[in-house]
């Protein structure tokens, strides 16, 4: 379940980089939901470094 978990944050921040910079979406001045899902994927990298998993 950790390694799915990590996955979808990677799979998350991948995306909101495309949209962020234009790829997807409307760019910067484009919808906020993607900035949302940064903060989960990001919480979700930060729970499995503090539980000593290995972050590729």
């Amino acid at each position: 379940m950790g390694n799915l978990l990590y996955i979808i944050a990677v799979v998350l921040i991948l995306i909101w980089a495309l949209g962020f910079f234009g790829v997807l979406g409307a760019g910067i001045g484009g919808n906020n939901l993607i900035h949302i899902l940064l903060v989960i994927a990001i919480i979700a990298i930060l729970l499995r470094v503090i539980r000593g998993g290995r972050v590729v």
